[in-house]
């Protein structure tokens, strides 16, 4: 037994040793998971005292669940909560197939300059900064000299200010994303088209199937274990909405439809200062993300054979 544990030990040291220098690579990423992930993970305390920054962590009062229980019971709590299920329920509707058809139509075309000169333009957009973005949306929408409003005055509709009218809000946000980080979320799907057999598409051919039913009964399948991967992942992030992009739009005269859980966390934790509150509800969204996670990768798994884990 001793002999095979020595044996074991000796193989283990030698292929650290023969893969050193992959191993020297990793220290980077695994000290910044480290340092900006899981020592985080310590402040999670905050969520179940009365926190004061004065005292800290270990001097501050244990109050057990009652911050959950503040979140829960207020009336930000629905509003949050509804707000956050619509723009991410709509999103997986209109934004998430926008990648996987733009990914169809640029595998369709034939001339290469062409589709890579629209693949360039298309996931541009995702290196601009999103103060930049927000920046460009509100100059088209403004009331007086916006692009939108100028063209509703040529039609002869009258203009409209769209920032501030609450049930406009949701279709800029999921629009001004669907722009923003369509073409770079599509760069997956056109990878994962490359790696499709083409002798599938040869037999396909020999039957007879013309290039839509190549496209329904090849390429489809072809890719849909990393539709399933995306999908379970944009899933568990359905209690998640990009605070920067909503706080650079919303006011207070949208906060009906604009206000999310991460923006009702930014407002309590940094500008109101009740930062176990602010911890407690951020707590409570990355538990229903998990559970989210969990669930639709076992689905997934079940009934596709894709799956995380």
């Amino acid at each position: 037994m001793t002999k095979n544990r020595t044996v074991k030990h000796k193989g283990l040291g030698s292929r650290l040793l023969k893969d050193k220098t992959l191993y020297l690579m990793l220290i980077p990423f695994i000290a910044f998971y480290v340092l900006f992930a899981y020592k985080p993970m310590y402040g999670l305390l905050m969520a179940f005292q009365d926190y004061s920054i004065f005292k800290g962590i270990s001097g501050s009062e244990w109050i057990g669940l009652e911050n959950f229980k503040t979140f829960l019971e207020s009336e930000a709590f629905i509003r949050c909560l509804r707000n956050t299920l619509l723009i991410n329920g709509y999103s997986l509707i209109f934004a998430f197939p926008v990648p996987i058809i733009l990914a169809l139509m640029l595998n369709e075309l034939k001339n290469q300059t062409f589709k890579k000169t629209v693949q360039t333009m298309t996931y541009m957009p995702h290196f601009i900064s999103t103060v930049v973005i927000v920046g460009i949306v509100t100059q088209f929408l403004a009331p007086s000299n916006g692009l939108v409003n100028i063209l509703l005055d040529k039609f002869g509709f009258e203009k409209i200010y769209f920032l501030v009218e609450a049930d406009y809000f949701r279709s800029i946000f999921i629009s001004m994303n669907v722009w923003k980080e369509a073409g770079f979320n599509a760069i997956i799907y056109i990878a994962a088209l490359a790696g499709i057999n083409q002798d599938l598409y040869e037999a396909a051919r020999m039957d007879g199937a013309n290039r839509f039913k190549q496209m329904i009964h090849v390429t489809l399948p072809g890719i849909l274990p990393t539709i399933m991967i995306m999908f379970i992942l944009k899933l568990g992030q359905l209690l998640e909405v990009g605070a920067e992009s909503i706080i650079l739009l919303y006011q207070p005269a949208t906060y009906e439809t604009a206000d999310v859980i991460s923006t009702y966390v930014y407002r309590v934790g940094l500008q109101e200062g009740h930062h176990g509150l602010a911890t407690a509800v951020g707590l409570f969204d990355s538990v229903i993300g998990l559970i989210l996670v969990i669930s639709a990768n076992y689905l997934s798994k079940k009934y596709t054979q894709s799956s995380l884990w």
